[in-house]
């Protein structure tokens, strides 16, 4: 999607919205694929330790869109590393968010995506076959719904029920 736009003009214009359609990610993700600025439409997965619907959904196209994986916070698996990296770059996503951790840093700094997660982990995740797609996650604390749209850049990250730009 487009990168014409700021995530700080993005508040500055709502900064006054009460309805809940515009909402920002608190400060905790940290940058790892190759771009810093992505926007896109939301496609959400929720899963634990279990990546096997986020290689999924980076293994088909990403029609531009950005990838929000409610991990539950976890610190103790990686649910994305190089490989997915470079499929999602492949496949056309704008970016992925990741609440949890990832791995295989050097190969992510790589990939023509945006990659935003909490930490680095190198261990790898379980496969069950668990987890749910296109559903409502709330991440740290905030909700994002399948078609929404997310901001991110240098300062942070912002979602809205609309698109902004």
């Amino acid at each position: 999607m487009t990168t014409s736009f700021a995530t700080c003009d993005l508040c500055d214009a709502h900064k006054n919205d009460t309805d809940g359609a515009f909402r920002v990610l608190p400060p905790v993700f940290k940058d790892y694929g190759k771009r810093l600025k992505f926007s896109g439409q939301v496609s959400t997965v929720k899963c634990f330790e279990d990546n096997t619907l986020v290689k999924a959904a980076v293994d088909s196209p990403g029609l531009g869109r950005v990838l929000v994986v409610d991990g539950g916070a976890s610190l103790r698996r990686a649910l994305v590393g190089g490989n997915l990296g470079k499929a999602a770059a492949k496949n056309g996503w704008a970016g992925v968010v990741v609440d949890g951790c990832v791995r295989d840093s050097a190969e992510l700094a790589e990939c023509d995506v945006g990659i935003r997660a909490l930490a680095l982990m190198p261990l790898p995740t379980e496969k069950r076959n668990e987890g749910q797609k296109d559903v409502a996650v709330q991440i740290q604390g905030v909700w994002v719904r399948p078609g929404d749209w997310l901001y991110a850049d240098e300062d942070g990250i912002v979602v809205s029920s609309t698109s902004l730009v």
